[in-house]
């Protein structure tokens, strides 16, 4: 919970600071923009510590029960946004924003401590073959909202652009759970210690890249939107990819089954 609020204090206060900067990209100018925002700089630090928190986290429960518990940060992010940011949402919105709070919650309750079972490792290949399809039909999306958006001279982000870039985050977030708490098991069942840090390194990638989608939608969306199909997207890759990869089960209580699938 300490993680998650973390990062989603981080995401206001980014969010705050990239009213006065260009769009996120590698030009080392704009970097440099970036680098000497108070306000950019303090929210990256708090983002930064709170995905130390849940690393750390991660080595110590499943994936499938750390990504939902993770989503209660919504509320933290929903009471931000609308205060301390001034963002404007309908009845719709806030609908929308409480069955995503509600449902990650739902799917955290029906999680359970699991035994250790071995990792499918030719799942893996498949499981990096659909995120690559799925960013590609995503990025494919993209184009064509801002290319309607340019022909239309409209100057504001639609939603879907919100929604999109806020999944690609989320996916990568997600990925980036799963590929640490891999690195964990393969050193609980015996492979090299080197794996350790060779998977902590995939993880930090995937996170990077995943800040810098984020940061983009940041940038002209609203926190709220972005941030709560991040949050869902990071939920449903976790929780999906640790049953395929590291072998993760349903619950076998009825009841927490019962949660979980409601959740979803």
């Amino acid at each position: 919970m300490t993680a998650t609020s973390g990062n989603n204090i981080g995401k206001v206060i980014q969010k705050k600071g990239t009213y006065i900067l260009p769009p996120l990209s590698f030009k080392l100018k704009v970097i440099r923009a970036y680098a000497v925002n108070k306000a950019w700089v303090i929210g990256f630090l708090m983002d930064i510590f709170g995905a130390l928190l849940m690393l750390r986290a991660l080595s110590q429960a499943p994936v499938s029960v750390i990504q939902p518990v993770s989503g209660c940060g919504l509320a933290i992010l929903s009471i931000f946004s609308h205060f301390y940011l001034k963002e404007v949402m309908n009845a719709v919105d806030w609908m929308g924003i409480t069955l995503a709070g509600i449902g990650t919650i739902g799917v955290g309750a029906g999680g359970e401590e699991q035994e250790p079972s071995s990792i499918s490792i030719f799942q893996l290949p498949w499981l990096a073959f659909v995120v690559s399809i799925l960013f590609v039909l995503l990025n494919g999306w993209l184009r064509i909202c801002k290319h309607q958006r340019r022909e239309q001279e409209m100057i504001e982000f639609e939603v879907v652009e919100e929604i999109i870039y806020g999944l690609e985050s989320g996916i990568l977030f997600g990925m980036a759970s799963v590929i640490s708490k891999l690195g964990f098991v393969f050193l609980e069942q015996g492979f090299p210690t080197m794996l350790v840090p060779v998977c902590i390194s995939i993880s930090i990638c995937c996170s990077g890249t995943g800040f810098y989608y984020q940061t983009r939608g940041l940038k002209h969306g609203r926190a709220i939107v972005v941030s709560t199909c991040a949050a869902v997207a990071s939920i449903v890759t976790g929780v999906v990819a640790g049953m395929l990869a590291l072998g993760e089960r349903l619950p076998s209580a009825p009841t927490a089954r019962f949660s979980l699938l409601l959740g979803w």
